[in-house]
């Protein structure tokens, strides 16, 4: 028998038991950090872009373990996917490997969001220096729409362009407008990204190769597939929401899809490595 069978065999889950109680013990010390003492750490754990002045090396790390405080459905359902696929994996690979593959997914994950943040605010900021560039109450009315839609719109922006509206030739509405341009710009950078849900995603592709034609259930709808479609599923509806580039979207779409391109080139260069340790026993008959 050989050491990967073993690991197949391993009912060890200790670092999924872990890994789901030091996320919600880290959901329930931000909550009551808040609610108790008026102290956040976000800013200090949380994942900025690394062009923010609030970036900092280690958020790679500590983003992974904290979660949306304003509700309880963003952590329940990371956890569930982390039970549910996690405790599979766990025993398939054995704590270590596990461990590993959890952890440079979600690190991947950010990586990846980073970057895709960059693009993503691309064109706001050519929209910044357009307006630097010709500023008035037109080209305002139209970066405001462009780059504040939905629920960013608020009451004291529409408030200021009907103020302006009635009186455009008053200098001081350029100025407060170049001000707000550039809060706006400065909201959008330091939009900060929580979550473990980069290697859960990581989580849902490995389990996916390792067991492609295993059934799975999609909660909404309730229909039942195989493991491989699960995957392709999400992993195209994610590359979709994710180059919509709607700036409205507070989904780390492109997070989700670094953790997945991290496991792939996990996943690979682990069968590159067990196929060279195990020459006498083809890697696919191991169900991979």
């Amino acid at each position: 028998m050989s050491q990967f069978s073993l690991q197949q065999e391993n009912p060890n889950t200790g670092v999924v038991k872990t890994l789901i109680i030091i996320n919600v013990a880290c959901w329930l010390m931000v909550q009551a950090g808040i609610h108790f003492f008026n102290f956040d750490v976000t800013d200090s754990l949380a994942l900025y872009n690394y062009n923010s002045d609030k970036f900092r090396p280690w958020q790679l790390f500590s983003y992974m373990f904290l979660h949306d405080i304003s509700g309880f459905m963003h952590i329940f359902f990371n956890m569930l996917g982390l039970w549910m696929f996690g405790t599979v994996l766990e025993r398939h690979w054995g704590s270590k490997r596990f461990l590993s593959y959890y952890m440079i997914t979600g690190i991947g994950a950010g990586i990846i969001s980073m970057v895709a943040l960059t693009w993503q605010l691309n064109p706001m900021y050519e929209g910044m220096n357009a307006y630097l560039a010709n500023p008035g109450y037109s080209q305002f009315e139209l970066f405001v729409s462009e780059n504040m839609p939905g629920s960013y719109q608020n009451e004291q922006v529409n408030a200021f362009l009907k103020n302006w509206y009635y009186d455009q030739a008053n200098p001081m509405y350029i100025s407060e407008s170049i001000k707000a341009v550039m809060d706006i710009g400065d909201m959008r950078l330091n939009t900060a990204t929580v979550g473990a849900s980069g290697s859960i995603f990581g989580l849902l592709l490995a389990f996916g190769m390792l067991f492609p034609n295993s059934m799975v259930m999609l909660l909404i709808p309730p229909i039942p597939m195989k493991a491989k479609y699960f995957v392709i599923i999400f992993g195209a509806i994610e590359l979709f929401s994710g180059l919509r580039n709607n700036i409205d979207d507070n989904v780390g779409h492109f997070a989700h899809l670094g953790g997945m391109l991290f496991g792939l080139i996990l996943i690979l260069l682990w069968r590159k490595k067990d196929r060279a340790n195990s020459p006498y026993q083809p890697y696919e008959d191991l169900n991979v």
